[in-house]
């Protein structure tokens, strides 16, 4: 059986054989037909935005079909809050496996607004930081303009503990109708501001509005995507923050000749925010939680919209099947802590701490520096480079998402990664390749960073949606992601103090370790959800208290 961390937690409930059937709403009922069944520091500041929209995995074929059809389903008679439309003894098998003509790609571009205005707001700042320190009188004072980086930081950490309860309560899109405001008014202030004050509030709600975004664009393309392309589109997200990050470092050239361009600079993630808050308002809620409401006729409406009229009665039998609309109560955060989900909870933890401890600060922070000792001075090459490596990683890594499956390019990420890492190590140490040292170190990073991308990057954002229950999927990524923003925010604190009394090579090396940890972590607590619709899943990590 595939699992998820579970041993010793209470039985699994999967389809199939002798296991134990799934747990069904109450007021539903179910008969089956038997046997059915992831040397210096003077760029630090300047790359802390790039550093976190690579982390960020923050993007997870053709659009037909949302779930497997299967002969092991029987028949089902179910109510959902006292109301149903659908006959399930009325399915052809015939009809189930019939394509979709939906149209779900218009809905995930929407959504990717929300990733593109995470990527500019963290990368925006590298190039007006100079500018706009001198405007606002603070060209002295590197704690303030180390506040006007870090504030967004500050920021995302609150809105991604925030992102999942409003999620739950409002719903995915209306959630991304209210994100819309502090990203688009912090913006306005960051190009209005005439003090740092303004400044720093501006910041802070920009921050808050890519906080919430970090953890819903994920979520709500998690849950609309076909479970056929779900990684490939999931993997999207990823790729978005990276054109966000470049559209920063874009809109940044005009600098040398208008040094006051820093404001328009800002103004523009005004027109995106606005952007998104719109097409969500036409956007299709998401089914899975229109369901979970019990708002059965609207999840109808929002699949026949998503996946066209035909795929219906497929897509509202799996949800019953899943025993979605229980009775439950809606899920508290001191629920993510009980025996029933902690250890797959855990798992989503783990991943996004595994991707901060594994060094990708390190190498971003560091990238600057190695270019230079390869004779590549300019930092705007330098970020090319690394931006090159991951947008073409996420490249790859969206194309094999739904063929080699998310735990394998897990596995294979971290892996490279650790092995880039050994190699920058020995690059710093090795007296044998002093002569290479530079080119060695250049090699290293840009491999480490495409490893990153493989995986390491754009896997936990994709895979967390797909393995927590529907009762606790907003508020398990909210805390996983929230992980993640505090992680880098005490790394990014310490990590200059650690690197001065150890040194780099030795840190990379501590790196290194951490990579093979979370190889073998993955192999042995990470479930594979690729071709599974998110019920399949669901079932089969349910644990029974």
């Amino acid at each position: 059986m595939m699992r998820c961390g579970l041993k010793g937690g209470g039985r699994v409930a999967s389809w199939g054989g002798d296991r134990r059937s799934p747990a069904v709403n109450p007021s539903s009922s179910v008969r089956m037909p038997a046997g059915g069944g992831g040397g210096c520091c003077s760029g630090l500041r300047s790359r802390a935005s790039d550093v976190a929209g690579l982390e960020m995995a923050s993007l997870r074929g053709g659009v037909g079909g949302l779930f497997r059809s299967s002969p092991r389903y029987g028949r089902l008679q179910a109510t959902a809050a006292g109301a149903s439309r659908v006959d399930p003894e009325d399915i052809p098998l015939e009809k189930v496996q019939v394509k979709s003509s939906g149209h779900v790609l218009p809905y995930v571009g929407v959504a990717c607004l929300g990733a593109i205005l995470f990527g500019y707001h963290l990368g925006v700042v590298n190039g007006a930081l100079e500018h706009l320190a001198k405007d606002l009188g603070i060209a002295e004072n590197a704690v303030l303009q180390g506040w006007v980086v870090s504030t967004s930081l500050a920021g995302a950490t609150v809105g991604s503990f925030t992102g999942g309860s409003l999620a739950d309560k409002f719903g995915r899109t209306r959630t991304f109708i209210l994100d819309a405001v502090p990203l688009a008014l912090g913006a306005f202030l960051s190009a209005t501001a005439q003090d740092i004050r303004t400044m720093i509030i501006g910041r802070l709600l920009a921050g808050i509005g890519i906080g919430i975004s970090s953890a819903l664009v994920p979520l709500y393309i998690s849950e609309i995507s076909p479970t056929e392309i779900r990684g490939t589109l999931g993997s999207v997200n990823q790729l978005f923050i990276c054109i966000g990050i470049l559209a920063a470092l874009l809109a940044g050239l005009p600098l040398a000749a208008n040094p006051s361009w820093w404001r328009t600079m800002f103004g523009i993630a005004v027109v995106p925010s606005i952007l998104l808050a719109v097409g969500m308002a036409f956007s299709p809620e998401s089914p899975r939680w229109l369901f979970q409401q019990g708002k059965v006729i609207q999840a109808e409406s929002a699949v026949k919209r998503l996946y066209g009229k035909e795929k219906v009665t497929e897509v509202m039998y799996d949800l019953r099947a899943s025993g979605q609309s229980s009775s439950e109560p809606e899920a508290g955060w001191f629920d993510l802590f009980s025996k029933r989900y902690w250890k797959v909870v855990s798992v989503g933890a783990a991943l996004f701490l595994f991707q901060q401890l594994a060094g990708i600060n390190a190498v971003v922070y560091y990238s600057t520096s190695v270019f230079r000792s390869a004779g590549i001075a300019s930092d705007v090459a330098a970020s090319a480079l690394v931006g090159a490596a991951n947008v073409f990683g996420t490249m790859i890594a969206s194309s094999l998402m739904d063929k080699q499956g998310r735990k394998s390019l897990l596995i294979t990420s971290f892996s490279g990664m650790g092995a880039s890492m050994l190699l920058l190590a020995l690059s710093f140490t090795w007296k044998a390749l002093a002569p290479y040292s530079g080119t060695l170190a250049v090699v290293g990073t840009v491999l480490y960073v495409l490893s990153f991308a493989l995986g390491a990057g754009p896997v936990p954002a994709l895979l967390l949606p797909e393995i927590f229950a529907s009762r606790i999927r907003a508020k398990a990524v909210a805390l996983s992601l929230g992980m993640h923003w505090v992680s880098n925010f005490f790394i990014g604190l310490y990590f200059l103090s650690v690197v001065n009394k150890f040194g780099i090579s030795t840190v990379y090396l501590g790196f290194a370790s951490v990579c093979a940890l979370a190889v073998l972590y993955i192999a042995g607590n990470v479930v594979e959800t690729k071709g599974r619709s998110l019920e399949e899943i669901e079932r089969e990590l349910s644990v029974v208290d």
